[in-house]
């Protein structure tokens, strides 16, 4: 898309469009999105996550102890459809319908399949497998697809084209939405014509937190990255800067502080229209000055704060010759979503609903045209005014986690974007429990048991858990960027 003529805006759509075929693991035509646009002047947030169908209520989940997590009762109103169209609209140079052409390559000619995404397409399908739509859709031979088997998805090739023609309209109020709502009722769902066509993504700003000379941005709630952002407002006031990074030291104060940040995130972040709590008195230097005097330098403490459910998720990041900057995020939630697909159409949806909570009087309550709380955020740095890193962790629990040591790492002890994203990660579970990656040393291991944190160190193949991160740098008038070894990716400049 750049080379055609198009900017950034236009090459992470592309990107984003074709990822829903050859990554369906992590998203789809049914997934929600968000959005960072730095346009060359000013900072864009996007919110473009569903709502609930105007039918749920807390009666509807009666009798449950928590949310479904896949099936027709966990599918919320899939808004990735609607980022697309407003960010091409807003900020794009090509025409919508040119976004479209090599995702429907790969879906209708066909693409080989990664090991990666076979591997999780796999594990999907094991769970997934009775799920309506599923079976056909994923399995068609009687077992999911092997690494390097060539993929056709012809159902979706012809949605794509809908979309494309239909400026997306397709999706919401089109062909597109009669097949979704007709499936939906077929199986007693309450996903309405009424829910589709009603659904808007918003132009919502950013929040920000000061760390040192540099503004961490993140969307608003609904979504997590208010968690990074207390964290990073915690550790202003400490001694990190004087701790190596990969320290036990080190690694401790982060983990307090996220800790910390992630406890009150459970208790009052919601849809930001029902928080009882406003995000700027979360975020008030006083009150994470309070929140960072707690933090035992010695000991690990238990504030009692459970991190979210492992997730499946894609992020994209891009920028142009112009000083455009995108950090883009989409995402099924849990591998494949609910797991429901509607026939001959390829579209599979997310299991966002799931983000809900069924206690009385929370914030997160399960309502009707709600948003559920949300785990997948694009990150952004500012420093000194001007623009510094695009970036994004993919992976539920560790994407908050993920933008905290990222940000530490490039921005207060200047590693690179691949030195930062290849460092052995930490990921806080629940409690005193903590995961470590494979690589991080016996030292340093031992010294974080000692401060009394219980740590499972994952082995080596199973290094997903702990995010896969996309980065661009901004250098002076050019750009550095590193992705992932834990995820299919690639850093690619021309």
């Amino acid at each position: 898309m750049l080379l055609n003529g198009g900017n950034a805006i236009d090459a992470a759509l592309a990107a984003a469009i074709a990822l829903t075929v050859v990554e369906p693991t992590g998203n789809g035509l049914g997934s929600d999105a968000f959005a960072i646009v730095w346009d060359g002047t000013q900072l864009h947030g996007l919110n473009a996550s569903g709502r609930s169908p105007a039918d749920w209520n807390p009666e509807r989940f009666s009798g449950r102890t928590a949310m479904p997590v896949r099936g027709w009762e966990s599918v919320t109103v899939p808004g990735a459809v609607s980022a697309w169209t407003s960010l091409s609209q807003r900020f794009g140079r090509l025409p919508f319908r040119d976004l479209f052409t090599p995702a429907i390559e790969y879906a209708r000619g066909g693409f080989p399949l990664s090991p990666t995404i076979a591997s999780l397409w796999r594990s999907g399908a094991k769970v997934l497998i009775d799920e309506p739509g599923f079976r056909d859709a994923f399995t068609p031979s009687g077992r999911a697809p092997a690494a390097g088997e060539t993929i056709v998805n012809a159902p979706l090739a012809r949605s794509l084209e809908a979309i494309a023609r239909s400026d997306g309209d397709a999706f919401y109020r089109g062909e597109l939405a009669e097949r979704i709502v007709a499936f939906a009722k077929l199986h007693g769902a309450a996903l309405s014509l009424d829910d589709l066509a009603s659904h808007e993504s918003d132009w919502c700003g950013t929040l920000s937190t000061r760390f040192r000379n540099l503004h961490l941005h993140e969307i608003p709630p609904n979504g997590q990255g208010i968690a990074a952002l207390m964290a990073l407002g915690i550790l202003e006031h400490t001694e990190i800067d004087t701790l190596d990074p990969d320290s036990a030291a080190g690694i401790h104060l982060q983990l307090e502080a996220m800790k910390l940040a992630l406890a009150d995130v459970e208790r009052y972040v919601a849809e930001l229209s029902s928080m009882q709590i406003p995000p700027s008195s979360l975020l008030d230097p006083d009150y994470l000055r309070r929140r960072a005097a707690l933090i035992d330098r010695t000991h690990a403490g238990d504030p009692g704060a459970g991190a979210p459910t492992t997730g499946g998720t894609v992020y994209v990041s891009a920028a142009d010759a112009n000083g455009m900057m995108v950090s883009f995020i989409q995402s099924n939630y849990a591998g494949f979503g609910s797991g429901v697909v509607v026939p001959d159409t390829g579209i599979h949806l997310q299991n966002r609903g799931y983000g809900f909570t069924l206690e009385p009087g929370h914030p997160n309550q399960v309502g009707p045209r709600k948003r559920p709380f949300h785990t997948i955020i694009p990150g952004f740095v500012m420093e000194n005014g001007a623009p510094s890193m695009s970036f994004g962790v993919m992976g539920g629990p560790m994407q908050a986690q993920g933008h905290v040591q990222l940000v530490l790492r490039m921005q207060l002890f200047g590693q690179n974007p691949q030195t930062a994203s290849d460092a052995p990660r930490w990921r806080f579970i629940s409690g005193r429990r903590v995961a470590v990656e494979w690589g991080m040393s016996d030292t340093v291991v031992a010294a974080l048991t000692a401060f009394g944190h219980e740590v499972t160190r994952e082995p080596q193949d199973n290094n997903f858990g702990f995010g896969g991160a996309q980065i661009i740098q901004r250098r002076g008038d050019g750009y550095a960027a590193g992705s992932d070894h834990r995820k299919d990716g690639a850093a690619v400049g021309f």
